[in-house]
This record gives structure tokens, C-alpha cells and sequence, in this order.
């Protein structure tokens, strides 16, 4: 199947409608037709701020998070249209992908 591999960056602190914006992303992206994704944790980034990031033993508020997913192209412009209502701020990188799956689905 053709489509896109979506990937959106945050941080571990970051909120949106008072979640996690990587586990409100995965919800949000499920509800909109998305058919998986994937949390991701990074251990050191930097932003557009050139800001660095990074997980501390003491402290992960500031971890790097990544939610990744592949979808179709009608999927994924449904998903950015219900993003751009939702008033989302956050920073993706969209790749057109072939994708599909090999053998059976695990019981």
C-alpha cells in the first residue's frame, strides 16, 4: 500500500487538553483512522530553539518523544484536517512510504 510515514516530535512535558500530547497524538490519530502508531522515546534532541533536550535520571519531563505511524493518503489528510480544527501546535516530518504487512496476524 502507498501512503505516508508520519512523525510527529515532542517532549515527555508537553500537554494538550490536559494529556501528554505523544499519548493524546496516538489516541487522537486512532480515533481519526489511523490503524497503529507507535511512542517512541529519545534520549537527547534539539528543537527549532536549538533548545536541548534530554532524559535525566532524576528528571524525564524533558525527554524527547516521537509517535510515529504509517497511513494512507486519505487517512493521513483526514488526520491533518482534524489536527489543524484541533488547534495542535507541534512539529512532524511526513514521508511518502509503501508499507503493508507479511504472514498472519499474531493471536
Amino acid at each position: 500500500m502507498k501512503g505516508f510515514q508520519i512523525t510527529f516530535f515532542t517532549q515527555q512535558d508537553r500537554k494538550h487538553a490536559g494529556k501528554q500530547l505523544a499519548e493524546w497524538l496516538l489516541q487522537f490519530a486512532q480515533a481519526h483512522g489511523t490503524r497503529g502508531a507507535t511512542i517512541l522515546a529519545g534520549s537527547e534532541s534539539f528543537g527549532r530553539d536549538s533548545h536541548f533536550h534530554s532524559a535525566h535520571f532524576f528528571e524525564l519531563a524533558d525527554q524527547p518523544i516521537e509517535v510515529t505511524m504509517a497511513v494512507d493518503e486519505q487517512t493521513a489528510d483526514t488526520l491533518f484536517d482534524a489536527l489543524t480544527k484541533e488547534g495542535v501546535s507541534v512539529f512532524y516530518v511526513k514521508t511518502a512510504v509503501e508499507f503493508g504487512s507479511i504472514g498472519t496476524p499474531e493471536s
